[in-house]
């Protein structure tokens, strides 16, 4: 994804338009433009050059925008570094700032003259006590400078307005230049009135003045804007956060010297010196030393893990006790922190599905706003009223319509959500992923590594009665020493354990999910599944022993040589302490869990049974696990969470794939969340904090909306006639100034969210118990009936199969209901609930529908 500022957008409605124009540059595959950062990222094969065109063409500026850093730095001639700032320092709360104090200046003493003098008889100076003409001419002036104070206001407001893309600054410009122009225009009348000698007109025409109106919407909307940018800085704390954890210098050992760098200069391969105490500089592998390190900066956990020689270490994580040499792996863009810090940024520049509804009203908002702002003049007008009150009623009509509230609902939400994941290790690859995560509900969970610590042990050894339990581990050893697998990683460690010599195959080869193949002296050697060996030897055999280890939670692992069956390995492997527990929740927040494994039947069903899921998938190769996925997403939208190679498939066919603790590159590429814990908590917390933004996105627009829905005829003058309620343009234009402040505050209160809370939080919603299973690989789903309640009655004046549907429909509406079945030919309605309905609710129901209830 290539990154973008944007320049000159001050509403969605901008936004909205920036993004319609790039997204018709040939090549572009998307766009989504954030009005929070001001920033676009766009995908495809088009040029920068296209699209920053495109964005001068709809009439913006805009720039390529580098990797996000917490500073950047240029060297001098001298060779040194200097800092040349923060990237994301916030700009734009200073200018407003500054704005807003000058408007005051000014704002002050003319609300004195205009409000002090003229309703509670304020004193003035001689020269303007009595004087109508002074007095308007100082207004006018007064107004005047804070409008050009706040010319950005009109600048960018009337170029949209020439080019047809009006903007909030259109609203705002609109509405002050015409209080400010009918003031005007009121002026000369009352210097006409005056040099006729009419000093009662006169005085008459300053209550026409509105001149205060244009400096105070100015001014207000300033205050508010002020606010808003205050409020949307604080929104990338998290980013910021991360960003001032990147170490800006290391030690490099260069021969038998530590030369202290800046961290540019670190290159792949440098041996990096960390002692106690200090950050590490960059991703690495210890080569010398051990020591305690405190990773809670990139995953949350507070608890320190011990590193020895061979173990990676991250770039901003804490040696707290021993003195590391590391070789450096990952540097610049390519440490982990920084990839945590280029997934946030870019979820900040997606956009959620939710958020197109807000993109379509803003597009025709400020047009529909205008529109209306002309018709209340014209009406008023129509109506009798003067052109001083029907002009008021438009400005205010203007002033307090927010597009921007409805720009910021959704990306302020997800800005602070993915930063609160972020903090907690948690890394939402895109603003999608993270409403999609909110809209859960199934969850399926590889079994090794993922429910399991994927720490494999031998638990039992079953031979044949002519070979000897360390002839067997011998040939299981020469094969499984060449494979990854965490259950050959088991038989290698209990082989060492028990002193067996260490013999190599030729010609190995692994077949994913099934097994292993080799020779050894000549003779073909065979490891793996039950059906993977029988198949290859091209016999059939039972084994009770091999039952009964599944029966136990383990793994048979069957060994061969030159056609004749050796034996039977039994592999179990441990259940992580919070897994059970995670599940639990995952389960009482309404989700249903499912556990998909290449396992056997009979072990994955123990397994589930101790992890507490209410179904498993068994015996199923990885593209066995991709069709689970699909067979489960019939039932609901599905997170897959997996750490292998062999869960990619899957989770790049789920809702949501998350990969889980210390994943592979391939399932951390293939999932849309990244769990850089290795604990289903972060499952339960992803979920969670999915629903609580889902939730705060959900408020964000419906404020957005009501405000709007009830502001604009409130200051339009619907009410006045009935209720005598009316609102002036100075108070329109602070609701509208705080209406932006009011959405992106309220996002930020999902940095009070706990994730980890025990406290159930959201959905609820129950699915259909389901019974779920793999047999040779093929995956099948059955219905499990619930005991269901089931009511039977007449409904007269069904004449066809459009009247069943009819009547079907009315009744499943109804809270609980689960299946309707209508028969018109004998007047009959069947009813299956999941729990007691009143039959009051089922007649009112057909009745509405326009059908006769017959009891």
């Amino acid at each position: 994804m290539q990154h973008y500022k944007v320049t000159g957008m001050s509403c969605a409605a901008c936004s909205s338009r920036v993004e319609k124009a790039v997204s018709a540059v040939k090549g572009v595959d998307s766009c989504a433009v954030s009005l929070l950062t001001n920033s676009m990222g766009v995908e495809g094969n088009a040029s920068p050059k296209e699209i920053l065109q495109a964005v001068e063409k709809a009439g913006y500026g805009a720039s390529l925008e580098e990797p996000i850093k917490e500073k950047t730095y240029k060297k001098t001639g001298e060779g040194k570094v200097e800092n040349s700032g923060d990237e994301l320092e916030d700009l734009e709360t200073p200018v407003l700032r500054k704005r807003l104090l000058l408007s005051l200046i000014f704002l002050v003493p003319l609300m004195y003259e205009s409000m002090g003098h003229m309703l509670w008889n304020w004193p003035l100076p001689n020269f303007l006590d009595g004087n109508h003409v002074g007095m308007a001419l100082y207004e006018m002036l007064l107004a005047a400078i804070v409008m050009i104070i706040n010319q950005k206001f009109f600048i960018s407001g009337f170029k949209g307005l020439i080019r047809k893309a009006p903007n909030m600054d259109t609203l705002v410009a609109l509405g002050a230049t015409a209080a400010f122009g009918y003031s005007v225009v009121a002026l000369f009348a009352m210097s006409k009135a005056m040099s006729a000698g009419d000093m009662e007109a006169a005085g008459g025409f300053m209550q026409e003045l509105y001149f205060e109106s244009a400096a105070t919407i100015l001014t207000l909307i300033t205050v508010g804007k002020t606010l808003e940018a205050k409020s949307k800085g604080r929104t990338t704390n998290a980013l910021r956060e991360l960003m001032k954890l990147a170490p800006k210098r290391a030690v490099v050992l260069k021969g038998e010297s530590e030369v202290e760098v800046p961290i540019e200069e670190v290159n792949i391969g440098d041996l990096i010196v960390v002692r106690p105490g200090e950050n590490i500089p960059v991703d690495a592998v210890v080569i010398k030393g051990n020591s305690a390190v405190n990773e809670a900066a990139l995953t949350g956990e507070s608890l320190p893990v011990d590193k020895a020689e061979g173990d990676n270490v991250s770039a901003a994580t804490l040696n707290q006790s021993g003195h590391l040499v590391c070789r450096a792996t990952g540097v610049g863009e390519d440490t982990t922190l920084s990839q945590i810090i280029r997934m946030i940024s870019d979820a900040a520049a997606t956009k959620a599905p939710i958020a197109k509804i807000a993109d379509k009203v803003s597009g025709i908002f400020v047009p529909v706003v205008i529109s209306i702002a002309a018709a209340t003049f014209i009406i008023w007008l129509l109506a009798g009223e003067t052109v001083a009150f029907a002009l008021a009623r438009a400005i205010s009509v203007l002033v307090i319509s927010c597009p921007c509230a409805l720009g910021l609902a959704t990306p302020v939400a997800i800005m602070v959500g993915s930063g609160k994941g972020a903090k907690n290790g948690i890394l939402f690859k895109t603003a999608a992923s993270l409403e999609a995560t909110g809209r859960i509900q199934v969850v399926a969970l590889d079994k090794t590594g993922t429910i399991t610590k994927g720490e494999p042990q031998v638990k039992k050894i079953s031979t044949v009665a002519d070979v000897t339990e360390e002839e067997l581990l011998s040939v299981a050893y020469a094969l499984e020493q060449k494979s990854e697998h965490p259950l050959a990683h088991a038989i290698v460690i209990e082989a060492l354990a028990r002193g067996i010599s260490k013999e190599t195959v030729t010609d190995f080869k692994a077949e994913i999910g099934s097994g292993v193949t080799g020779y050894l002296g000549g003779r073909k050697l065979l490891g793996g599944s039950q059906k993977f060996v029988t198949e290859s030897l091209g016999i059939e055999f039972e084994n009770t022993e091999a039952e009964e280890m599944a029966t136990f939670g383990m793994t048979p692992l069957f060994f061969a040589a030159d056609g004749k069956l050796l034996g039977i390995i039994g592999v179990a492997d441990v259940i992580k302490e919070d897994s059970a527990a995670a599940i639990k929740k995952l389960k009482d927040m309404g989700l249903r869990v499912v556990m998909i494994t290449g396992d056997n039947l009979k072990t994955a069903e123990a397994i589930g049974r101790e992890a507490g899921v209410n179904q498993v998938v068994a015996g199923v190769l990885p593209d066995g696990k991709e069709a689970a996925v699909v067979e489960l997403q019939k039932f609901g939208s599905v997170a897959m969470v997996g750490d292998g190679i062999n869960d990619a498939p899957a989770l790049t066919r789920a809702d949501v794939g998350m990969a889980i603790g210390a994943g592979t590159d391939v399932a951390i590429d293939a999932a849309q969340v990244v769990l850089m814990k290795n604990s289903l908590e972060d499952v339960v917390a992803a979920i969670r904090l999915g629903r609580a933004t889902l939730k705060n996105i959900h408020e964000n627009l419906f404020w957005a909306f009501f405000y709007n829905i009830i502001g604009i005829p409130l200051a339009a003058g619907v009410w006045i006639n009935i209720f005598g309620w009316t609102l002036n343009p100075t108070f329109a234009a602070a609701a509208m100034g705080l209406s932006s402040f009011c959405v992106v505050t309220n996002a930020l209160r999902l940095n009070l969210f706990k994730m980890y809370e025990s406290k159930l939080y959201g959905n609820t919603e129950k699915l259909e118990e389901l019974k779920i299973a793999g047999v040779d690989g093929k995956i099948y789903i059955e219905r499990k009936e619930r005991e269901d309640k089931k009511m039977e009655i007449k409904v007269k004046g069904m004449m066809c199969h459009h009247c069943e549907a009819h009547v079907k429909n009315a009744i499943e509406a109804i809270d609980g209901v689960v299946e309707v079945k209508a028969n018109h030919n004998t007047d009959t309605v069947e009813i299956r609930s999941d729990k007691d309905i009143d039959i009051a609710e089922v007649k009112a129901a057909v009745i509405n529908a326009g059908y006769e209830f017959a009891e």
